[in-house]
């Protein structure tokens, strides 16, 4: 996952500290001038590296970023202004080799005490440099603190996208079929963590993704980072579930299960959207007339194992991924 090793950003302080006793040490070990020059060079390269290794850490978000990814990152955290912060700090590293190239000279050919009182006043900016982005370097380690943990999803990976209210058997269903087997990995916008689960068809591995907290109520119920994150799947799902619980046991009558499922069809409408009636083990508490209306593609029974494969193999089709083959000449 993109995020997952970014380093710890240091702030001004720590990064400041960091530098001057480096320096200082670097001094200790020369005499006269190739002192002073020795300590400007440490103190102004730790600072111009550091800088520059925290923005490189980061991916580039036009072009390294899939879809997903930078607008779940950005349901979390401002990108726009993570890449602000980021290209002041690149700023700052910049600027810190031009006062050791501006300060470098006037220590070569004077006297030490002159020479200290340069060294001294290139110190002085660049601690300067350095304090003016203590503000970014703190939003840049949040920012990284808050993505860092994100589970992982491969969006490259087929992707079959499991959604309705809760209690209707999504979870049932992801375990039954992939190895979750209760696997869930937190997100910073749902409190129940997403349901992730893997199974392989004809040597194709693919993913299956439960997403409680996001797709399992209406839009007008979601706030707007979820409702960004659910923009986000948008990107990621290759094939949609719907599950429906005629029985109402799931305790969400069928007309609102409806109402979901006819919001998710008009969300994700460049995507398959197949709606699967599940618990047909429990007909006798099924009611009828509504029954007429659900239109379902498929039904099942999680519990009893009744045309789960059925279901499995139709997201399968519906999916039609073709794996890229390398270049044969």
């Amino acid at each position: 996952m993109i995020f997952e090793d970014l380093p710890t950003t240091p702030t001004s302080e720590e990064l400041i500290d960091k530098a001057f006793s480096r320096a200082a040490r670097a001094g200790k070990a020369k005499r006269g001038l190739e002192a002073q020059q020795s300590m400007l060079q440490t103190a102004a390269n730790i600072i111009s590296d550091n800088l520059e290794n925290v923005v490189t850490a980061w991916p580039d978000f036009e072009y390294d970023a899939h879809p997903f990814y930078y607008e779940l990152a950005d349901a979390i955290v401002d990108v726009d202004k993570l890449r602000q912060s980021l290209s002041e700090v690149m700023w700052a590293s910049r600027k810190a080799r031009e006062i050791h190239e501006e300060y470098q000279p006037r220590l070569r050919k004077t006297d030490v005490d002159t020479a200290r009182k340069h060294r001294k006043q290139a110190f002085a900016r660049l601690a300067d440099i350095v304090e003016q982005i203590d503000d970014e370097l703190l939003y840049i380690n949040e920012s990284r603190n808050d993505l860092r943990d994100l589970p992982e999803i491969d969006p490259d990976e087929p992707t079959i996208v499991v959604a309705g209210y809760p209690n209707v058997g999504k979870s049932s269903f992801v375990n039954d079929v992939t190895s979750a087997r209760g696997e869930t990995a937190s997100y910073p916008f749902t409190t129940k963590g997403i349901g992730l689960g893997h199974f392989e068809h004809e040597h194709l591995r693919y993913q299956l993704v439960d997403t409680p907290g996001l797709l399992d109520r209406p839009p007008a119920e979601r706030n707007e980072i979820e409702s960004q994150a659910v923009s986000a799947i948008e990107h990621l799902a290759d094939c949609m579930l719907v599950m429906i619980d005629p029985s109402g046991e799931c305790g969400y009558p069928l007309e609102s299960q409806l109402e979901l499922r006819d919001s998710i069809v008009a969300q994700f409408d460049s995507v398959p959207v197949l709606t699967i009636a599940n618990k047909i083990d429990r007909r006798e508490v099924w009611d009828e007339d509504l029954l007429d209306e659900l239109n379902a593609d498929y039904t099942m029974s999680v519990e009893t194992g009744e045309d789960v494969e059925t279901v499995l193999e139709a997201a399968i089709e519906a999916v039609d991924y073709e794996p890229e083959l390398p270049f044969e000449e």
